[in-house]
């Protein structure tokens, strides 16, 4: 059996997240491969597809989300997910007993004793009669059952029941409080029907793998993929990894040589590529995953080099500034990765004439 070093991993896994160069096409065709994007913030989806996308303009995506043809919802580990609607109706059946599960490990204390469906149902009309921040959707159950925090009983109707952020949220350049309707209402159309993972793992496989069964199930946030995988076996490539352990893909989809090269690539906070393994040993160190992963839940912005997380950056006062984790870089990639800093806050801020990038 073929195996597949840390690098063959790496390589793959940027060929299919197309940080190998950037490609022609759509905003609404990428958001389908990568199964969506990370949308907790509200620049991060824009940012992500500017670094994968030729030509890509903030004001295609804004266009897709006034127009219902994205949205952002909770989906895979019951994080805000940006995607086109078509998936919205499609994923979200299949991700729902991980949203039911996860509900239950965080709040089933807390809500003892209560009816989740009657919640669930009145939480529904209220999001339908009006728009509600996730505080404003509490403070109306609360009233009806006033025994229980307000916080777990709005937590009961987003794991529930499919709420999407509705715009301006997401909207680049005007933004605002994540206000909510059902996917049903806001779309004009039912969710489907299938729960089975089977479509979503070859989905999967294609935009992050090859990858082992606990990878597709820290990605996905649903259990017993092993039974899912065994049954898509046969049409299946497999591979293992350094240590041993299986790794599955889907034919034809990219495997680089190891020695393609890689160009310098600003990640936004969240980005895929660092949330879609158990194991992220294929774009960071563990080191380095202790210094982009905060306490507090935030997943810092990063700069691959030479196809690997090496820096940190941020924006502040207006200037573009690089923080290099562990060994200095090379002159020459100090050169690259200001000049695809200078394309970044071209992109950021196009009418400013001045980018200044400063190293932290």
């Amino acid at each position: 059996m073929t195996v597949l070093d840390r690098r063959a991993l790496n390589r793959a896994l940027l060929a299919r997240q197309l940080l190998l160069e950037r490609r022609p096409g759509s905003a609404s065709a990428v958001l389908e491969h990568l199964v969506g994007m990370q949308a907790q913030a509200q620049e991060p989806p824009y940012i992500g597809l500017w670094t994968r996308l030729a030509g890509f303009a903030a004001e295609e995506l804004a266009e897709l989300i006034r127009g219902r043809e994205a949205v952002r919802i909770a989906l895979m580990r019951g994080t805000i997910h940006l995607v086109t609607a078509r998936d919205c109706l499609a994923l979200r059946p299949v991700l729902q007993s991980g949203l039911d599960r996860q509900l239950t490990s965080t709040f089933g204390r807390r809500l003892e004793g209560l009816d989740l469906d009657e919640v669930s149902a009145y939480g529904r009309k209220l999001s339908d009669a009006e728009r509600l921040t996730l505080g404003g959707l509490g403070t109306l159950l609360a009233e009806r059952w006033p025994q229980y925090e307000p916080f777990a009983l709005a937590n009961v109707v987003r794991a529930r029941v499919p709420l999407v952020q509705l715009p301006p949220r997401g909207v680049w350049g005007e933004g605002g409080l994540a206000v909510h309707g059902t996917a049903e209402t806001w779309l004009g159309r039912p969710l489907a029907t299938d729960t089975a993972p089977d479509t979503l793992v070859r989905r999967y496989l294609a935009a992050f793998g090859p990858a082992t069964v606990k990878d597709i199930q820290a990605w996905s946030g649903l259990t017993r993929i092993g039974a899912v995988v065994k049954r898509l076996r046969p049409g299946l490539r497999v591979f293992q990894d350094e240590n041993g352990a299986d790794l599955y893909d889907v034919p034809d989809a990219p495997l680089p040589d190891p020695s393609t090269r890689a160009p310098v690539r600003f990640l936004p906070e969240f980005d895929n590529i660092l949330l879609a393994h158990a194991d992220r040993g294929r774009i960071l160190t563990e080191e380095q995953r202790r210094l982009v992963f905060t306490r507090n839940g935030l997943i810092r912005s990063t700069v691959l080099v030479d196809g690997f997380v090496r820096a940190l950056w941020r924006i502040e006062d207006g200037a573009l500034v690089v923080e290099p984790l562990g060994r200095p870089l090379a002159r020459r990639d100090r050169a690259a990765v200001e000049r695809e800093g200078r394309a970044l806050l071209a992109f950021l801020a196009p009418h400013r004439t001045d980018p200044e990038i400063r190293w932290a």
